[in-house]
């Protein structure tokens, strides 16, 4: 019965993605472009498979909508945040130094933790430990506001995660769960971002689903998300149940797909449709 289930699931999947495969066969994005520094060998950013109206507005900073995030990050980075009467600039006062480079090595190795550890987990653990304040929620508008605002110090630098020692068991987790067809539709991320991009899919450019401009600004969402966010939505749309953010499946999942656009450059606060 599960087999029946399984191959009757599969169908319906390739259906669909074959319809919207064959409708975006004449996607512009399939031409042959020199994308600069979006694309570092066979890997292209997502920016490369918007529209040019699209890139337009991410490429100015006064009508990117993401800089207002990044200008009340900038702001929250000077606030005190508990009971220890502290904020983050209590130790990095220059966050123009001090956090370069930092948004771009993440998720990375915790030795007391024992796994995986997100930008956003420890932004709240220095909250926690450091300043004795109340962790933030993933996608609430003061973690977004540090995630987008940290992001952007870095911007232009090459996405360079660390996937060996301690991480590689994290990393073979995360890349299992990238290959792992799952729900009603029986797909997995391979099936859309490594066999299908640059097509379309419904009204949408299918892209190879690269994470170097995240927390992304969507238009789709009207505000920044975070990269679980975006995990939480593929799993719904193939039916499956999806995790939690900061969830140890969506961590490691994060560290493979982070790794897959290694050498990309961090475009946050980047714009997505």
């Amino acid at each position: 019965m599960t087999n029946i289930k399984s191959k009757l699931g599969w169908k319906l999947a390739t259906a669909v993605l074959g319809a919207a495969v064959v409708a975006g066969s004449f996607a512009a994005s399939a031409v042959a472009k020199d994308w600069g520094k979006f694309q570092v060998e066979d890997r292209r950013s997502g920016y490369t498979y918007m529209t040019d109206e699209t890139r337009d507005v991410q490429n100015d900073d006064f009508e990117n909508p993401g800089m207002l995030w990044v200008e009340n990050g900038q702001s929250l980075w000077s606030t005190k945040m508990g009971s220890a009467g502290k904020s983050c600039a209590s130790c990095h006062a220059d966050a123009d130094k001090d956090m370069k480079g930092v948004a771009p090595s993440y998720p990375k190795y915790n030795a007391k933790m024992g796994k995986m550890e997100t930008l956003e987990q420890r932004i709240n653990r220095d909250i926690v430990e450091k300043m004795g304040g109340k962790a933030l929620k993933f996608d609430s508008k003061e973690m977004l506001s540090l995630m987008t605002y940290v992001g952007k110090i870095s911007s232009g630098m090459p996405v360079n995660v660390k996937v060996d020692g301690p991480a590689a068991p994290f990393f073979a987790k995360g890349k299992a769960f990238y290959y792992q067809r799952r729900g009603q539709l029986d797909m997995s991320c391979a099936n859309c971002h490594e066999d299908n991009p640059g097509k379309l899919i419904r009204a949408n450019t299918l892209s190879e689903g690269q994470i170097n401009g995240f927390p992304t600004y969507r238009l789709k969402w009207q505000k920044p998300g975070s990269v679980h966010r975006r995990f939480k939505g593929c799993n719904k749309n193939v039916r499956a149940k999806p995790f939690k953010r900061g969830s140890d499946e969506y961590v490691n999942l994060e560290l493979y797909v982070k790794w897959r656009g290694r050498g990309l450059p961090t475009e946050t606060p980047s714009v997505r449709n």
